[in-house]
C-alpha cells in the first residue's frame, strides 16, 4: 500500500506527458537500444523521479531540455541507470549451468590437442550472481594447477550494478540458491556483518568487469567459447536483436555457445547457430 500511494504521489507531482515520453523512448533507443513502449511510461515515470529531484527540476519537460543541450551526456549514464532492471540470482535457470559442466567445460579435460585457454563473457551480468555462478562451475571442473587460462568477461551498462558486482557481497539470503558445496568452498562470512557474504577470492581473480553498451563498439580482440546474455534482448526490437546475435555469433569460437533467457528465442532472427539445448545455441556459420 505504501508503494502504491509513493507511485500516486510521483505522478502529481511529475507528470510524464506524451511528448516527453516520445522523447525519452526514442533517445533510450537510440543510446542504447532498449525500446520503451507504451506500457512502460508508469515505470519511467516513477524511476525518474528520483533523477529529478536530485537535479532540483520541477518537470520532466526540463529534464528533456537537459538531455538537449551540453549536459546531456554527462546524464546518459544516470538515466540508463535509472531506467534499466536488475533482477538475478545465483544458478538462475539451473540447466544452463549443467550444460556449461557437462558439455563446454568437462569435454576440454580430454580434449586433444589440448586448449587451456577459456573465455567466457556474461553480458548484462547486472549484480554479478551470473558471472559468479559460471566462475563456481568453472572452478569446480577445471582442475587447479593444470596450467587453465579461464577468465570470464563480465559487463553491464549500469555502473551501479557492476560496482556491487566487483565487490562480490550479497546478503546471506543469496545462498539459498547456490547449491551447498559451493556455498562451503566458495563462500565467505564478511567479518563483522553475520547478514553478508562474500564471493571467494579464487573466484573473483577470475572475473574482469567491464562498462559496456551492448549498442556501441566492442573493444574485445580475443574469441569467446561462450556468451551468456539472458533476458537482455528482450528489451530490443527483432532488428536489433538481429544485429546483436550476429555480433555475437562474429565473437564466439565454431562451436561456441549463446545462452538466452526463458522467453528469448533466435528462431527467425539468425541462421548462424543451431539449437543444441533449451535456450543453448551453437554457432555453426
Amino acid at each position: 500500500m505504501a508503494d502504491s500511494t509513493a507511485e500516486h504521489a510521483h505522478r502529481r507531482e511529475f507528470e510524464l506527458g506524451d511528448d516527453e515520453f516520445r522523447f525519452l523512448a526514442a533517445f533510450m533507443s537510440r543510446e542504447t537500444g532498449i525500446v520503451l513502449s507504451d506500457h512502460k511510461r508508469q515505470m519511467v515515470c516513477g524511476r525518474l523521479v528520483k533523477r529529478l529531484r536530485a537535479l532540483h527540476l520541477r518537470s520532466f519537460a526540463e529534464y528533456v531540455e537537459l538531455l538537449q543541450g551540453p549536459s546531456a551526456a554527462a546524464e546518459v549514464e544516470n538515466l540508463v541507470n535509472a531506467i534499466t532492471t536488475n533482477i538475478t540470482n545465483f544458478f538462475r535457470e539451473p540447466h544452463h549451468f549443467h550444460f556449461l559442466r557437462d558439455s563446454v567445460l568437462a569435454p576440454r579435460l580430454t580434449e586433444r590437442p589440448r586448449r587451456p585457454r577459456i573465455r567466457i563473457w556474461s553480458a548484462g551480468c547486472s549484480s554479478g550472481e551470473e558471472p559468479y555462478s559460471i566462475a563456481m562451475t568453472m572452478a569446480d571442473v577445471l582442475k587447479s594447477g593444470e596450467g587453465w587460462d579461464a577468465l570470464i568477461l563480465a559487463t553491464d551498462i549500469d555502473t551501479n550494478v557492476l560496482h556491487r558486482a566487483e565487490a562480490g557481497i550479497y546478503p546471506i539470503e543469496a545462498l539459498k540458491h547456490i547449491p551447498e558445496t559451493y556455498r562451503k568452498r566458495f563462500v565467505r562470512r564478511v567479518a563483522g556483518d553475520h547478514d553478508k557474504v562474500q564471493m571467494a577470492d579464487e573466484l573473483r581473480a577470475m572475473i574482469r568487469y567491464r562498462r559496456l553498451n551492448l549498442h556501441d563498439n566492442w573493444p574485445m580482440k580475443g574469441m569467446f567459447d561462450a556468451i551468456f546474455c539472458r533476458n537482455v534482448a528482450i528489451y530490443f526490437d527483432k532488428a536489433t536483436q538481429r544485429k546483436l546475435f550476429n555480433r555475437y555469433a562474429d565473437y564466439l569460437n565454431i562451436g561456441g555457445m549463446l545462452y538466452l533467457g526463458h522467453a528469448e528465442s533466435l528462431i527467425g532472427v539468425t541462421d548462424r547457430f543451431e539449437v543444441a539445448d533449451k535456450t543453448v545455441y551453437r554457432r555453426i556459420k
